[in-house]
């Protein structure tokens, strides 16, 4: 099969969803599929991009300097895709270049999948216009309703969607690599660049430092957790702009700076209890990543954590908007060292089971079952093997 799949955010770029796109772009690959890749040209990037890339203009994401948006071109999708027809099209932003692509879809008939990566409305509240989330939901729902599908990750999510006048919303599960996230990769040095032996602690924060991460709890609960544990430290991993400040008001704090690949996952595995405060996760792939690498994990009862984090048992799972049960549950966790042991294990174990290989499986069956409903994707096939046995013949 041939697919084609448009994102906003691409790697190099670190947050969730370029991370999450690039896995699902390789996971097609690996099943033995053409992939071409729809994407904004990133700063200092050559022209063309490589064989299977189509690079387009794009400009800085406001107060996100870091990444970038893509410019509307329906016309330069629609030629391209004339040219080089796919069976099926994924797109996995909701910015001017995923309108772009679902306009040159339905213009060629193609059938166009997106995905709903990003509560744009709650972070309206996290920004302080609460007002627009009705507004942003709205626009939201009319750009996913324009495709045959919305992949989502989670039971709690199809079931908002639909309740909002969402159409055609699929779960599609999310995995960690347990390969890369494992326990093993504790490492006793970095912990002592941190000023921490084995017997310390370490709390840390991984992903974006931003606003609508509340990360103003996750400081509030270490500060209480502190009283508990006064040589406790606080590790950060990721950057944003909400860092300066906060590194500022907070010196003993320590910033990490973005990571990836095996650093990431060292740094995960060598925490000890993993803070993550935000409200407003379509997913948070940082939670099974903070299971996988045997870190029990405090977070909102929602996204990942609802999905796959049992609470009292892989860490803590708090009702949302139960701020002094979060912090609670930091201090209880983060002080109890045969605790803390017993959820590293468990949430290890549990999180054991999800294979990157099945949710590439169950996207490519998704995709496939989009492309076969098609009548004109049918037709060209058959126009396409008829052609193919005549000249068989002849």
């Amino acid at each position: 099969m041939r697919y084609a799949i448009v994102t906003e955010t691409y790697p190099p770029e670190i947050n969730g969803v370029a991370l999450t796109v690039q896995g699902l772009e390789q996971g097609l690959r690996a099943r033995g599929h053409e992939v071409g890749l729809v994407r904004p040209r990133q700063h200092c990037e050559a022209q063309d991009g490589a064989a299977h890339e189509l690079l387009v203009k794009g400009l800085p994401l406001p107060r996100y300097p870091g990444l970038r948006f893509g410019l509307p071109c329906a016309a330069r999708l629609t030629q391209a895709w004339s040219a080089h027809r796919p069976d099926a099209v994924y797109v996995a932003t909701e910015g001017p270049l995923g309108w772009s692509a679902l306009r040159a879809a339905r213009r060629l008939r193609i059938p166009a999948a997106t995905g709903f990566h990003t509560r744009f409305d709650e972070y309206m509240r996290d920004y302080g216009a609460p007002f627009l989330a009705g507004t942003a939901l709205r626009w939201m729902r009319r750009f996913h309703n324009g495709a045959d599908a919305t992949l989502v990750p989670t039971r709690e999510l199809v079931e908002f969607l639909r309740s909002q006048g969402f159409e055609d919303v699929v779960r599609l599960p999310r995995a960690v690599d347990t390969v890369l996230f494992d326990p093993s990769r504790r490492r006793a040095e970095l912990r002592r660049e941190w000023g921490l032996d084995e017997s310390g602690l370490a709390a840390i924060y991984v992903g974006r430092i931003a606003a609508e991460k509340n990360l103003e709890l996750a400081v509030r609960a270490f500060r209480s957790l502190q009283q508990m544990r006064p040589e406790a430290r606080f590790v950060w991993v990721g950057d944003g702009p909400a860092r300066e400040k906060l590194q500022r008001d907070n010196p003993d704090f320590i910033f990490c700076g973005l990571k990836r690949g095996a650093t990431l996952a060292e740094h995960f595995a060598s925490g000890d209890l993993f803070l993550f405060p935000s409200h407003s996760e379509t997913f948070g792939n940082v939670t099974l990543e903070a299971m996988a690498s045997g870190v029990p994990t405090v977070a909102f009862d929602y996204g990942a954590a609802h999905e796959h984090l049992r609470d009292g048992v892989h860490g803590a799972a708090i009702a949302d908007g139960d701020d002094a049960g979060f912090v609670a549950a930091a201090v209880r966790i983060g002080s109890e060292d045969a605790l803390r042991a017993g959820m590293s294990r468990a949430g290890r174990e549990a999180i054991s089971g999800l294979r990157p290989e099945q949710v590439a499986a169950d996207f490519d069956a998704l995709l496939h079952g989009l492309a076969d409903r098609n009548p004109h994707n049918r037709a060209t096939r058959r126009i396409n093997d008829e052609s193919k046995s005549t000249q068989e013949v002849v």
